[in-house]
């Protein structure tokens, strides 16, 4: 898919903290974030930086990162 099929597309980018260079995804949010929720996982921009890097995008880490204390 190219750039020019997501209007979006230089902002996203942009925007993206996802440090997993390889990823075919980044810049386009529709596609990455229906992959992720496939694997009950949320996309790198949900997460601070610091936990980002883990690779560990999984809902109870986003709780535990999110969730009331």
């Amino acid at each position: 898919m190219g750039q020019r099929e997501c209007d979006n597309f230089q902002a996203n980018l942009k925007r993206c903290n996802c440090t997993y260079e390889p990823c075919s995804r980044k810049g386009f949010c529709c596609q990455c974030i229906q992959y992720h929720w496939q694997m009950r996982e949320l996309p790198a921009c949900l997460f601070p930086d610091d936990v980002e890097r883990t690779y560990d995008r999984s809902l109870s880490r986003f709780i535990s990162v999110y969730g009331r204390k």
